[in-house]
């Protein structure tokens, strides 16, 4: 996968900078200070642009150590750190990210970002952290790039959360994500319409759209970044026609017209209403997507269905 350029100038720092400074002045810790960029900020994810540069943008890497590392040589590395950028032309944080770079415990890194309190040392977690995180924190806790790391404990730790959720917990998710585009897209958007309750309808489509994109994920392993970048993210993936769908469903006007005639019969769709079609065509992607996975036995278009089968295992 190709660098972003603010990877690829914090990696050039830390060869040209960061590594010669640790070997010099922390040689016997050298092989023990993870090193790379990861964690919070647009540019972690690679998707730092123009308007990011006002609150996260700027070269730097993160040093990982260990508790007791912290407690040796924290207080020097991060001087040490710091007097890099005094001296170099050019080279400066924003405010935001000044909190974000430099030197921090692994334990922290991890704990901070995912709210939780991390078992580092082991690299394990309970089921119950598991059910506890968000999926976005979990793309901002693996994002970026380990450039060294000859301990290991800041890479297993990673290596847990990359390699996905546990199935009985990655099946909790996706059942939840199913009754969120069910219950708002396929039952009560139609509700809302039928009321001419327009704000309810709206929020009905935008718990549809978040669960479709969850969903999206969820069926590839992947988590998805923070909100204001998880449709940039599925973009990436190449699936013109979910993210087409999924453009489709943010940006359709609501249209009552389409409603007013029409009465409240459970089970019946107005294909009048565009929502209502690119709702059921995404609903027929899911279910494809869910039969490939092994999770369902046959397809349909109620998501809602589906719940029951993919929790029993």
């Amino acid at each position: 996968m190709e660098r972003s350029e603010v990877i690829e100038r914090s990696h050039r720092f830390y060869v040209n900078q960061v590594a010669p400074m640790i070997h010099e002045k922390f040689p016997e810790y050298e092989e023990r200070i993870a090193v790379g960029i990861a964690g919070e900020g647009s540019d972690c994810f690679g998707f730092d642009d123009f308007i990011s540069r006002d609150h996260d943008y700027g070269t730097g890497v993160c040093l990982w150590v260990t508790d007791e590392d912290f407690k040796a040589i924290g207080y020097h590395l991060s001087i040490a750190y710091n007097e890099l950028f005094a001296h170099q032309k050019g080279m400066a944080l924003s405010q935001r990210l000044t909190d974000r770079r430099g030197v921090m415990t692994i334990h922290d890194f991890y704990s901070n970002i995912l709210l939780i309190d991390c078992d580092t040392e082991h690299a394990t977690m309970s089921e119950e952290q598991w059910l506890s995180l968000d999926h976005s924190c979990l793309a901002t806790a693996t994002n970026g790039e380990v450039f060294r790391d000859d301990l290991g404990k800041f890479t297993a730790f990673r290596k847990l959360l990359t390699d996905y959720y546990p199935d009985r917990i990655w099946r909790i998710r996706i059942a939840d994500e199913l009754h969120n585009f069910s219950a708002s897209l396929q039952t009560n958007y139609m509700r809302c319409m039928l009321r001419d309750d327009l704000v309810a309808a709206e929020m009905c489509r935008a718990t549809g759209l978040k669960a479709a994109m969850e969903l999206f994920f969820l069926l590839k392993r992947a988590y998805p970044p923070y909100y204001k970048w998880t449709f940039k993210a599925l973009e990436a993936y190449g699936d013109d026609e979910y993210t087409e769908l999924i453009k489709g469903l943010a940006t359709t006007p609501l249209d009552y017209s389409k409603w007013e005639s029409k009465s409240y019969l459970p089970g019946h769709l107005n294909y009048d209403d565009d929502i209502v079609n690119i709702a059921e065509s995404l609903a027929i992607d899911i279910s494809k997507a869910l039969k490939e996975k092994g999770l369902i036995r046959e397809r349909d278009l109620y998501l809602e269905r589906f719940v029951d089968e993919i929790l029993q295992v």
